[in-house]
């Protein structure tokens, strides 16, 4: 299996920065692609931004131009900075990744325990 650790969360102000990261730790063979969901109040989980292992990324309308996220090969780390923040962007944020594993033979998907973002003056 696969454990995922976020940090990174927290308060920050309309306009303000914040970097969320995530750690993937097990028998992992290797990690496909890497990306990062959030779920605001009342609403789905919806996809922020994902990386593929060729570093191709994804990115939601909604935070193109003010997200980037990036993957460490060699850590199994994925962040997201996340830029010009909005009360609109606050929300629970869940790392998820595909990978394999000793244990499998196939790709799973794997998710984290989720990270506060709060954006508020």
């Amino acid at each position: 299996q696969v454990q995922l650790v976020e940090s990174g969360g927290g308060l920050v102000q309309p306009g303000g920065s914040l970097r969320v990261y995530c750690a993937a730790s097990g028998r992992i063979v290797s990690i496909y692609s890497m990306g990062w969901y959030r779920q605001g109040p009342g609403k789905q989980r919806e996809l922020v931004a994902r990386i593929s292992s060729d570093f191709s990324t994804n990115y939601a309308d909604s935070v193109k131009g003010r997200f980037t996220i990036s993957r460490d090969n060699a850590k199994n780390t994925v962040s997201l900075q996340m830029n010009s923040l909005q009360s609109e962007d606050t929300a629970v944020y869940y790392c998820n990744v595909y990978a394999l594993t000793t244990m499998s033979r196939t790709v799973e998907s794997y998710w984290g325990q989720g990270t506060q973002v709060t954006v508020s003056s």
